[in-house]
């Protein structure tokens, strides 16, 4: 029995190790696809110009298309929303 209660708590305490080293803090492995979602356009853009403007609007268009951003606030965007 005490050998029994000794594993139990072996594992009771070991278990939320486990699991909190699964959630480290390394980055990801690959970000090729969100890149590819992203893009660079909105690398330099200030948004003072048309051209500017245009940059981040393909950005948003990104960011929209696979999700990222909810419906509304792909909306808020398209619309002139601040935020």
């Amino acid at each position: 029995m005490k050998r029994r209660t000794a594993l139990t708590r072996s594992v009771a305490l070991m278990m939320p190790a486990l699991v909190l080293a699964g959630c480290g803090i390394s980055g990801p492995g690959d970000v090729t696809g969100l890149r590819r979602v992203v893009g660079t356009d909105l690398v330099g853009a200030r948004g003072a110009t048309a051209a500017d403007q245009s940059r981040i609007d393909r950005t948003v268009v990104g960011l929209c298309a696979v999700a990222i951003w909810t419906k509304a606030e792909c909306e808020r965007h398209g619309a002139g929303g601040d935020d």
